[in-house]
């Protein structure tokens, strides 16, 4: 095995500084953060270290599934459990890169629109700018965001 990514070095620091400090919440997310980490890390063939740029992918879904439970909580009237799933995505949004607005998005897909000459070919184009947006803002927007941004800029053009 390679040396161990510095976020996931991190994260088990900050583990053993929220069990010793007894912090319930932030030593239970992180225990599950790194869970998922594992299991990522020994899904498919064979085993092999994630680098940074895939924990930032791990945790940009465990955060999505903690917003996604919290609005199913607050839907079903389980406000109590709404708010565990909100502070548990609050202790995970730590360790995400800054999220892009909503203007760095619009002018990523602008950029990526020229860059691709898919000015004035529509929805057909939607795959080809796409696959140049997605690296620059993984981990840092919703994907459902930035599909719907791109469809709006492709629509207009």
């Amino acid at each position: 095995m390679t040396l161990m990514s510095a976020l996931k070095d991190r994260l088990r620091t900050d583990l053993t500084a929220a069990i010793k400090g007894r912090e319930a919440i932030r030593s239970s997310t992180l225990r599950m953060v790194l869970s998922a980490i594992t299991n990522a890390e020994v899904a498919g063939k064979e085993a092999r270290e994630l680098s940074d740029d895939d924990i930032v992918g791990v945790l940009s879904t465990e955060a999505k599934k903690r917003r996604e439970a919290a609005t199913a909580f607050d839907d079903g009237g389980r406000p109590e459990m709404a708010e565990r799933e909100r502070a548990e995505a609050a202790v995970i949004a730590d360790y995400l890169p800054e999220p892009l607005t909503d203007a760095e998005i619009d002018t990523i897909v602008t950029e990526a629109i020229a860059s691709t000459g898919a000015e004035g070919e529509g929805m057909r184009a939607m795959g080809k700018v796409m696959g140049v947006v997605q690296p620059q803002v993984k981990g840092r927007a919703d994907g459902g965001a930035v599909a719907a941004e791109v469809r709006r800029q492709l629509a207009g053009s």
